[in-house]
């Protein structure tokens, strides 16, 4: 199956049985509640990160710097939506991004290695009954979600309010996607005008 932007970013890929702790690329993405638009505003094709956008964007480069089987790719904090490349390693050199990615708010991912549990390996695991698994990409985007919604909920005052849709996007990548998928990251906030996620594309269903 090949990528198609209109497609994978907004249907779950998932494959049956597949092993999403195993080594790999993986495209992600996560959609705020409702599409509210809580992260910031795109003007002249640029994103311009809010106080709860920063809060998302340290997450997920943490995400990086703490599992040692995980290294970062291209990624984008849109206004209500976050796209992410992932790859789970299987011989663990340390937690740190792709060299030569660049990041759509402009920063580069220079997340620092760590060379601690350098020889670690990691043995394959399966999500079961509902139980999580240890680095795994469901494990990964849950925390991820988790953390960024008790932090944003302690400033706006707002316990126990949602801040994310309920599932997340993913998709496993091939060797001869990856190039565009990190080219669609990069021209996101370009695209935003037109992108299905923006409140301004919604439908209006009348009754």
């Amino acid at each position: 199956m090949r990528y198609n932007p209109e497609t994978h970013h907004r249907k779950s890929i998932r494959l049956k049985g597949y092993d999403y702790s195993r080594e790999g690329a993986y495209f992600i993405t996560i959609c705020c509640h409702n599409r509210r638009c809580l992260f910031g505003e795109i003007h002249n094709g640029k994103m311009h990160l809010n106080k709860f956008g920063k809060i998302a964007e340290t997450e997920w480069l943490k995400t990086g710097e703490i599992r040692y089987n995980v290294e970062l790719d291209a990624y984008a904090i849109m206004p209500n939506h976050v796209h992410g490349i992932i790859h789970i390693t299987d011989v663990v050199v340390g937690a740190h991004c792709i060299v030569g990615s660049h990041c759509i708010v402009g920063a580069h991912c220079n997340v620092p290695l760590r060379q601690d549990n350098a020889q670690r390996n990691i043995s394959p695991q399966t999500e079961r009954f509902g139980k999580s698994t240890h680095n795994s990409i469901p494990t990964i985007v849950k925390l991820f979600k988790s953390t960024v919604t008790k932090q944003i909920n302690q400033l706006r005052y707002t316990p126990g309010l949602s801040v994310w849709q309920r599932n997340y996007y993913e998709h496993v990548i091939r060797d001869d996607e990856l190039y565009k998928i990190r080219h669609y990251i990069f021209t996101n906030s370009l695209q935003w005008q037109y992108d299905n996620e923006n409140p301004k594309n919604l439908k209006v269903v009348k009754k």
